[in-house]
């Protein structure tokens, strides 16, 4: 046997009771004597630590042993024993603690601790040990199997493997069980690479607003968003739960208040302490989701980007729970940052739960008959409606979302070559493309600021004469996504968009201006921002420097 083999588990010496003998010359058989059966073959495993346990893995079934990963996905309404997922390769991989599958109370995962990746029968999940041991050759008189009553819970040890006559004791656990642990996954191996490309180059392109809550970073599709709101006032509601905070009125309709971070939590788990303190924090913001006639809203704890992905990136992700199972569609792994986990707005609102929420609100408090009417000649008169970002710089500005690729947050590893313009901020490696940072602050002759954890870069695109070109504007924080209807849309007067000097400054780029209705402090008016006028202004001063 060589000394190590490639899944970086040691091969020791074998104790003398394990070595497998030498086959002894026998005397030929008189041919009157029947044929002995042929031994049974030698099996190889791989050990394992597990504190001063040890276990044994057929090493067929070992795919790879890893080191802990940096980044660990924790996944909602997940048993104790399921420690979250990582991505390895493209694929995801969901990891067993296997000392809480036997204690539930047993240590955390550490750093230092090793992860065996098992592929039984095309289904691939991780099991966290302590620390690898061996490779060893067992023979079948070393084995013994055990027995279970039907239907006994985690019996994933199969059998035992005794060695140095009866001194060693390793505990053979069934790669078939752990696949099959309730609320454990079955995440398929993926397929070749090269089918994987000829998928993507069929693929459909989507797009999703991710936020965060209870930790982990979710998202909605674009299409199931109808507004995203800073917290209001919520109304009490006799319907009020830990799951329900209460309603708001929105567009002169009732519309429940889901704790979104509750909404995640498995059946007598500790609630959200925000919802059930009903504490509300600066970043935390409402989405209303839609999908045919059901609006519903949901509290999160912060609202992050605009993530771009094609249907073959959404990844299975590692989840069977009984609770709430279909609402999560997949999970979008990134280079940098939380991998996302993408939600089926669908599953979430044609739950019995939400839709006895939204049934039981419309019933105890009808909408105003008068915004109600206004609702239906509106709609009758198939009034155009625009989605719009809002961000800060200085003041707040509004951009359609259809001009932003994607958003991204601030990095400081943007390279800056000698001899850019004082309002080229540099150049940064976005996903194995160059992007040039324009600082809009220095563009407009804006006094500096200094980048702080709120600043984000707007991507956006322009055809350029060598194809598409890409560009990131630097912002001071990115505030809301509303959807605005195109009457409140009016042509910027004059004044507002600045004469003589001061055509440089942000509201040149901005012909026109929206209306948002409110009361007091929540009325506003905001300048939008036309992408195509700034791209058009950086043209121009970067021929004119080049002159």
């Amino acid at each position: 046997m060589p000394d190590t083999v490639d899944n970086g588990m040691a091969t020791g010496d074998l104790a003398p009771a394990q070595r497998p003998t030498q086959p002894v010359p026998q005397a030929p058989m008189p041919p009157s004597m029947p044929a002995q059966p042929a031994a049974p073959s030698v099996e190889l495993f791989g050990s394992f630590l597990l504190g001063p346990d040890e276990f044994a893995l057929p090493a067929s079934c070992i795919r790879e042993v890893v080191n802990y990963p940096d980044r660990m996905t924790a996944v909602p309404l997940a048993p104790p024993f399921l420690d979250g997922m990582f991505n390895l390769r493209g694929t995801v991989i969901p990891v067993v603690n296997l000392s809480r599958v036997f204690d539930p109370a047993a240590p955390s995962a550490d750093p230092a601790h090793k992860i065996a990746i098992l592929d039984y029968q095309g289904v691939l999940i991780g099991i966290l040990f302590h620390a690898t041991g061996e490779i060893l050759r067992v023979r079948p008189e070393q084995r013994s199997t055990l027995s279970y009553a039907p239907g006994a819970r985690h019996a994933v040890v199969a059998g035992t493997i005794l060695l140095a006559d009866g001194a060693r004791l390793l505990q053979v656990l069934d790669p078939a069980a752990l696949v099959r642990i309730e609320n454990v996954p079955q995440v398929l191996a993926l397929q070749s690479a090269g089918r994987q490309a000829a998928r993507r180059q069929q693929g459909e392109r989507r797009q999703c607003v991710s936020f965060r809550a209870a930790g982990s970073a979710f998202a909605f599709d674009m299409g199931a968003i109808q507004e995203i709101i800073r917290v209001p006032e919520i109304q009490p509601s006799i319907l009020n739960s830990a799951l329900c905070l209460g309603r708001i009125n929105f567009r002169g309709s009732p519309v429940a208040i889901v704790c979104f971070g509750t909404l995640l939590t498995a059946p007598g788990a500790a609630k959200d302490a925000n919802c059930a303190a009903r504490e509300y924090l600066p970043d935390q913001r409402i989405v209303i989701a839609r999908i045919d006639d059901a609006t519903i809203g949901f509290l999160v704890d912060s609202v992050d980007s605009i993530v771009h992905y094609y249907a073959e990136d959404l990844m299975p992700i590692p989840l069977l729970s009984r609770a709430r199972a279909g609402m999560f569609a997949g999970c979008i792994a990134r280079p940098s940052g939380a991998d996302v986990i993408v939600l089926d707005h669908r599953q979430i609102l044609s739950s019995a739960e939400i839709v006895e929420m939204r049934n039981g609100h419309a019933r105890l408090y009808p909408t105003d008959e008068t915004a109600a009417a206004s609702l239906a000649a509106r709609e009758a008169r198939r009034i155009q409606r625009r989605v719009y970002l809002t961000f800060a710089l200085d003041n707040i500005y509004a951009v359609e979302i259809k001009q932003v690729r994607e958003i991204i947050d601030y990095t400081a590893e943007i390279a800056r070559p000698p001899g850019m313009p004082d309002f080229m901020r540099g150049m940064l490696n976005l996903r194995q493309q160059m992007i040039t940072v324009i600082d809009l602050r220095s563009l407009y002759g804006m006094a500096p600021a200094e980048a702080t954890a709120d600043t984000k870069i707007l991507v956006v695109e322009r055809a350029g004469a060598l194809g598409v070109e890409k560009f990131g504007l630097m912002v001071d924080a990115v505030q809301d996504i509303m959807t605005i209807e195109d009457s409140r849309r009016f042509t910027a007067p004059r004044i507002m968009r600045g004469t003589g000097a001061d055509s440089k400054g942000p509201s040149s780029d901005m012909p026109d201006v929206i209306d948002i209705e409110g009361d007091g402090a929540s009325h506003q008016t905001l300048s939008v921002f036309e992408c195509d006028r700034l791209l058009q202004r950086l043209a121009d001063q970067l021929r004119a420097a080049a002159a």
